[in-house]
């Protein structure tokens, strides 16, 4: 994402949350409308309100039947919410009339919002024209009322009076114009363009950009996306948050509420996004419940207790009966860790890019760590080729894979750690310079096995892939044979451990395996 302005100042009326009204139709099926924005205002941290301008019989497969109430009782509605609620953001989409756009304008002129987001519905993704003539000449007049609209690629050419862009660029163009005539920004979605990038670009009337980088879900889960891309920018400009901040939040929002929203099983036509995927996630990665039980001292491989289903294929083989039993008990964090969004975006290349840089200014940090506890199991290591070993992968770690942050973040800021990077490097120096050797050991294997498995997710980094250099890194055969290695290593400390001690080591492991996921996945929650 392009660099941000500054946060728009918070009105001191507003509470801390931003009270959103949505202006729109309805949706039974719960996948587009009122029902959508209220979703999405929810899901982008405000309070939501909805005042109803036409209800609409429609489902995944299409509109059966609209009734429009009287633009009296239209009136009303609105009159009812501004005479009790202070409205920190709008959001309007069906409007349908001139009649109802008429009373929306006088609604808008009489109680200025700090903040008012267009979607301007004129025209159906498949081309079919949503308004009569003298609508969409009143929609054109009414847009010049928003903070910013954020109509379709047909929608901008009926605002420019024009063709339908047929590229991002020419689609830019026309946002540069009309904004500039009209002193009101543009969203260009570039989503209904043919391409595997489906960017959304802020166009301020000055001509200033921002962009959200993101990628095409090939997915039919998309109905309601342009309600809830303007219901949640509305809620996000709401709360304070300057234009590419908001458009980059909820960018990514949506497109993890798009990509899952095939799960959802609902409808057989062209369904809904999850809305509320992420606030789930987010809210099972809150969870204080303890990651693992304490283990049973461990008199062979046997005792460890794995994963009730088959361990997916290790790309690195364990080497012996101990690293055998610790990569079954495993098994289902290593399928969570390459089932997981980032992971799975990082390895098919479709992660922003404001994403992997922060997961590369933690790992940055992560490896000055990682190093001192590399080190301090050269220093503790009775075998003096183990201790070489430690000792050559803490160099290792700082000279060349260092050396691959150095040159993706050359002229960045450096980021402080985050909470999920601390407390992962304060449990692998508290293991390795505070417990015996083998829960050392453990502690910092799954660095070495769980990056090789996941390096191994591609058997060929495609030309043009935008992590490469870091997918390159860990599927690289000096990075498996040094992976290796250390499965011999570890394997011997288990062999001559005590049963209570292996035990410890083998809860040390798999901790560190789950302080792997969260490393992963902390990216996505920013």
């Amino acid at each position: 994402m392009s660099e941000m302005a500054s946060s728009t100042p918070r009105n001191p009326s507003q509470g801390s949350v931003p009270r959103v009204l949505s202006i729109a139709g309805t949706d039974p099926s719960g996948g587009a409308g009122t029902a959508a924005d209220t979703k999405s205002i929810t899901a982008a941290g405000g309070y939501a309100m909805a005042v109803v301008t036409a209800l609409v019989a429609q489902n995944t497969q299409g509109v059966r039947a609209i009734h429009t109430p009287p633009t009296e009782f239209l009136r009303q509605q609105l009159a009812a919410v501004s005479d009790d609620v202070a409205i920190d953001a709008v959001k309007t989409g069906m409007l349908g009339t001139v009649e109802i756009i008429d009373t929306v304008a006088r609604f808008l002129d009489e109680h200025r919002p700090p903040v008012v987001v267009v979607d301007p519905v004129m025209v159906a993704t498949s081309g079919d024209r949503l308004l009569a003539p003298d609508a969409e000449a009143a929609m054109r007049e009414f847009c010049r009322r928003a903070t910013v609209v954020t109509p379709n690629i047909p929608e901008l050419a009926v605002l420019c009076e024009t063709g339908p862009a047929k590229g991002a660029e020419e689609a830019l163009e026309q946002a540069r114009g009309w904004a500039k005539e009209t002193g009101v920004a543009v969203v260009v979605k570039t989503g209904h363009l043919d391409s595997r990038r489906v960017d959304n670009i802020w166009v301020g009337s000055e001509g200033t950009t921002y962009t959200a980088q993101s990628t095409r879900v090939e997915t039919t889960n998309t109905h309601g996306t342009g309600c809830s891309l303007s219901s949640a920018l509305a809620t996000r400009l709401g709360a304070g948050d300057a234009p590419g901040e908001a458009l980059g939040w909820v960018t990514d929002w949506l497109h993890e509420a798009i990509l899952h929203g095939s799960e959802l099983k609902v409808g057989r036509g062209h369904g809904p996004v999850d809305h509320s995927h992420r606030a789930r996630r987010l809210s099972a990665d809150a969870s204080a419940v303890a990651w693992f039980g304490p283990i049973e001292p461990l008199e062979s491989p046997k005792a460890l207790v794995g994963s009730a289903g088959s361990a997916p294929t290790a790309a690195v083989d364990p080497v012996g009966p101990w690293t055998t039993a610790l990569w079954q008990a495993s098994a289902d964090l290593a399928r969570q860790i390459q089932g997981s969004d980032f992971v799975a975006a990082l390895v098919d290349g479709t992660l922003t890019g404001h994403a992997f840089n922060f997961y590369l200014g933690q790992d940055a940090r992560y490896l000055a760590c990682y190093s001192r506890a590399l080190a301090a199991l050269a220093a503790r290591a009775v075998d003096p080729q183990d201790a070489a070993w430690w000792a050559q992968s803490s160099e290792t770690c700082i000279v060349e894979e260092a050396a691959l942050h150095r040159t993706w973040l050359e002229g960045r800021d450096q980021a402080p750690a985050g909470p999920v990077t601390t407390a992962y490097t304060n449990f692998l120096l508290a293991h390795t310079l505070g417990d015996d050797y083998v829960v050392g050991v453990a502690s910092v294997l799954p660095c070495f096995w769980l990056y090789a498995q996941v390096g191994a997710g591609l058997p060929q980094v495609p030309e043009g892939h935008p992590y490469a250099l870091w997918l390159d890194t860990y599927r690289a055969p000096g990075f498996v044979e040094a992976t290796s290695h250390t499965l011999v290593v570890v394997e011997k400390a288990f062999e001559q451990a005590g049963p209570t001690a292996r035990a410890r080591a083998a809860h040390a492991y798999l901790t560190a395996c789950r302080h792997e996921l969260e490393f992963f996945d902390q990216a996505m929650r920013v």
